[in-house]
């Protein structure tokens, strides 16, 4: 059971820890995210701020699609952009304006922050606003012209981020009921796996020792395959690499110098 569970339940295993660390702040931002970014470029003749989408999220909260977090945002005080709200650019005008682009469910509008900051419309996975990714958009209005500055849809990100939009909203549980079942049932499945290893532990152990490991096997198969996996995955995941490289440490440097340690865990 703890075997077969334990394949099944790492299959989707693969798919959190993808986009979970894809969204966290080293390996995501670092190493993934800056070269998964939505190019400002593509603003044909557009100012740009200093500020980046980033500065929209509210505290730790994460709610701006993760391939614009790092982009700049775009600058009101042009005439560039695409004419739109017509009138005095006010809440109620660039509301009705979100209503002739179908945004009649729930949505975010971001108010200017300074004399510089632009309206944003946006329906996206990230605020949790509807349960289809595809279904993204992020428009940039200018609070004095009316003009549409940029409007991102899910067409526009890259193939990774596609899937980061995807992966983070499988990760929520948020693509709909079956989506939330098969995340709980993930979470059960995984406590069984950690329930029925400690009981093979408890059976398997070496006689009058506490915390004692089992024996090792004679013949392991599999353990170069594992070794370069672990190397592999150590590359890609510095963080890991480091842990594992403290174990090796402890190990060697510290429990094997201290004979009572060595002792109560081999």
């Amino acid at each position: 059971m703890h075997g077969a569970v334990g394949m099944w339940v790492s299959v989707v295993l693969v798919i959190f820890l993808i986009s979970g660390l894809s969204w966290a702040g080293l390996w995501g931002a670092k190493f993934v995210q800056a070269w998964n970014t939505f190019p400002a470029e593509k603003w044909d003749a557009v100012p740009l701020s200093d500020a980046t989408h980033a500065e929209m999220n509210h505290g730790a909260a994460k709610e701006v699609p993760w391939t614009l977090e790092q982009t700049p945002m775009p600058e009101s005080g042009s005439l560039a952009g695409t004419a739109a709200v017509t009138g005095p650019v006010t809440i109620d005008s660039v509301t009705a304006f979100a209503g002739t682009l179908g945004f009649d469910r729930r949505y975010q509008l971001n108010l200017p922050g300074d004399d510089t900051g632009v309206w944003t419309i946006s329906h996206d996975s990230m605020s949790n606003d509807g349960p289809s990714p595809s279904a993204d958009r992020t428009i940039h209005i200018d609070q004095f012209t009316g003009n549409v500055l940029a409007d991102v849809r899910y067409a526009d990100y890259s193939v990774y981020a596609k899937a980061m939009a995807w992966g983070i909203a499988f990760h929520e549980g948020d693509l709909g009921a079956w989506n939330l079942a098969l995340n709980t049932l993930f979470c059960l499945s995984l406590m069984l796996v950690s329930v029925s290893g400690v009981v093979m532990w408890v059976k398997r152990r070496p006689s009058g020792t506490r915390l004692g490991a089992p024996p090792r096997p004679e013949d392991i198969p599999y353990a170069k395959g594992a070794l370069l996996i672990t190397l592999a995955m150590s590359l890609a995941f510095p963080m890991l690499g480091l842990t594992l490289l403290a174990v090796i440490v402890l190990d060697l440097l510290v429990l094997s110098a201290v004979p009572p340690l060595k002792r109560a865990l081999s």
